[in-house]
């Protein structure tokens, strides 16, 4: 592992635990905020200091929606694609994204700026339709206001936690 003080820092963490495996996503965020997203040498690392085998992890890392297995830009923006977004017209939200973004659900844009990732549900159904960038909520979403929130971010600084 390059970063010692990581390893350090995750092999503390999982000593401490009395079920360790139950400390993997944890672990996978940790690799994540590291390396940008979870690329196989990650993966590999956190199996071996969980005690799991790399297939293991892999299956838990695709379960979920914030563990990146390919890389992201720097502003990861989850729309919420739930019952009640819908209804809300949060599917227009995605669909906007994508066409002013110019990529499709998944993808991520040139520059390196935006991914846009469908999420089953982002729970801020009080402020549907919604979407997460980098932890960070937003909501209820109007186009306008979309263009204003992907400006700050290529613009202005942000204290958003940047994914790489």
């Amino acid at each position: 592992m390059p970063n010692e003080e990581l390893h350090r820092t995750l092999k503390k963490m999982i000593a401490q635990s009395d079920h360790p495996r139950e400390l993997a996503v944890e672990v996978m965020y940790h690799l994540q905020h590291h390396y940008g997203w979870l690329n196989d040498e990650a993966l590999r690392e956190g199996a071996e200091l969980l005690g799991l085998s790399p297939l293991e992890l892999e299956e838990l890392a695709t379960f979920y929606d914030f563990i990146y297995r390919e890389p992201v830009g720097r502003f990861v923006i989850h729309v919420c694609d739930s019952v009640v977004c819908w209804m809300l017209k949060g599917e227009s939200v995605l669909a906007y994204l994508c066409r002013i973004l110019k990529i499709a659900p998944g993808e991520t844009t040139e520059d390196g700026l935006f991914t846009v990732v469908p999420t089953a549900c982002l729970g801020y159904c009080n402020h549907a339709p919604a979407m997460l960038i980098n932890g960070q909520f937003f909501g209820p979403l109007k186009e306008g206001e979309i263009d204003k929130i992907l400006e700050d971010l290529r613009t202005m600084p942000c204290d958003l936690v940047l994914c790489r």
